[in-house]
């Protein structure tokens, strides 16, 4: 996995809807699982979603606190 997107998760910020201004590692699960079905947006974003969707549907929170704190 490229550190980058980790950095990116913990950095960028939603940039639209419901959750607008949150950062992304800081989305709900129940609304990762809602793109999931109906399918994630297009380009970057869509790509950071569906990666963050995966880590949190195995376990892997942990991967992105040391980043959390670090910044």
């Amino acid at each position: 996995m490229n550190p980058e997107l980790l950095k990116e998760l913990v950095t960028m910020k939603m940039p639209f809807g419901k959750y607008q201004g949150k950062l992304l590692c800081d989305l709900p699960e129940h609304y990762l699982v809602w793109y999931h079905s109906k399918g994630f947006p297009a380009g970057k974003l869509g790509m950071l979603l569906h990666t963050l969707y995966e880590i949190k549907l195995n376990g892997l929170e942990y991967l992105l606190q040391p980043l959390k704190q670090g910044r």
